[in-house]
């Protein structure tokens, strides 16, 4: 069984539900956020293996997601 955490990031709740229930179905501890600040917040707290990403999502797009999870990847990596 798989033991990996999996993040999802996306504002359609149905997506993330059916996605979610097919991960953890597999065995995956899944993780979930509705927008980019709290999708950041959760990744910097549970430090998924894999980050699911929307592109299009309300406040902040997924590039910008992704841009500032960079940032503080690069910041961990290099204290």
């Amino acid at each position: 069984m798989a033991s990996e955490k999996i993040l999802i990031i996306d504002d359609e709740l149905h997506i993330v539900e059916l996605i979610k229930y097919n991960l953890e179905m597999n065995g995956y501890k899944v993780y979930y956020a509705l927008n980019g600040t709290e999708g950041i917040n959760i990744a910097y707290e549970k430090k998924p293996d894999l980050i699911l990403l929307d592109i299009m999502l309300p406040e902040m797009d997924g590039f910008e997601v992704c841009k500032k999870l960079k940032e503080i990847m690069n910041f961990l990596i290099f204290q």
